[in-house]
């Protein structure tokens, strides 16, 4: 609504996993280095803790599009409430299993796992290193889950079989963790995302804005200033304040959004942006 009002050739601050718009701050370029280390090297299995709006999905969906090919298929499992042969079955489908020819869903759980290690094989022998990501695992009521999933780490002790496992969560996730000792201690890397600073917060929205075609300042100095003070440097609530700023300032025609429009923005969102 706003993009031809501010030049812009797409929408800056949109909650789109578009790659192209990847700041590279201290925090998630480090984490990402990590995560492609933790690959690369076959390492096995490793974390990416951060809060609610840090990224941690939007860091995951990066990782897959800078991946080489042989590093597929990339597994993003984002509802990991699930029973542990509901688990083994879900992964043996998206790792390609039934267009193998593999039955996944044959009753017996030795079955399904039979069929999970099938195709983990035939994918590592077609030259494959595939990534599993179990994303919002913060979220697993079900310790058995976690048991099952150190399990499945016993795979890579072969030669012949060759994935990574990456757990995706909050810092509750950590806690989960502790009750399960022995996967805890197969987690080879380990990544924290924390907030932007407020140098990293100005050059993150000067980014998108850039990426999405405008060259010109849109958001004064104090602007900035006030966007790390109610956001805290959290990318998702600076994504939701800088949108809703723009629109009101292509809805009053002004030619820069000031800290005076931030503030009315957050008061209208109740003082504060709900994670």
């Amino acid at each position: 609504m706003y993009q031809s009002y501010w030049n812009l050739q797409s929408g800056p601050f949109e909650e789109k996993l578009d790659a192209t718009f990847f700041y590279e701050s201290h925090p998630h370029q480090a984490g990402l280095l990590k995560l492609q280390y933790l690959i690369e090297n076959s390492k096995g299995a490793g974390l990416l803790v951060g809060g609610s709006g840090m990224g941690k999905s939007y860091l995951c969906h990066v990782l897959k599009s800078q991946l080489a090919e042989q590093h597929q298929p990339f597994v993003h499992l984002v509802f990991p409430q699930l029973s542990p042969i509901e688990l083994i079955s879900y992964l043996a489908v998206e790792l390609g299993a039934e267009e193998a020819g593999i039955e996944p869903v044959t009753p017996g759980k030795d079955r399904i796992v039979r069929a999970l290690h099938r195709q983990l094989l035939l994918l590592c022998e077609q030259g494959h290193k595939p990534v599993i990501v179990i994303d919002e695992a913060h979220l697993i009521v079900d310790q058995r889950i976690f048991e099952t999933l150190h399990q499945l780490l016993n795979f890579q002790q072969t030669s012949e079989i060759d994935f990574t496992l990456l757990l995706v969560g909050d810092q509750l996730l950590l806690s989960h963790l502790q009750r399960s000792a022995q996967l805890d201690d197969r987690i080879a890397v380990r990544c924290l995302l924390k907030p932007f600073s407020p140098e990293d917060t100005r050059n993150y929205v000067e980014h998108r804005l850039e990426v999405a075609g405008r060259n010109e300042p849109v958001f004064d100095d104090e602007a900035y200033e006030t966007l790390f003070e109610l956001t805290q440097g959290n990318p998702r609530k600076i994504n939701r304040l800088c949108d809703l700023g723009l629109l009101v300032g292509y809805a009053d025609e002004l030619p820069v959004i000031t800290s005076d429009v931030l503030e009315a923005v957050a008061e209208e969102l109740v003082t504060s942006i709900p994670d």
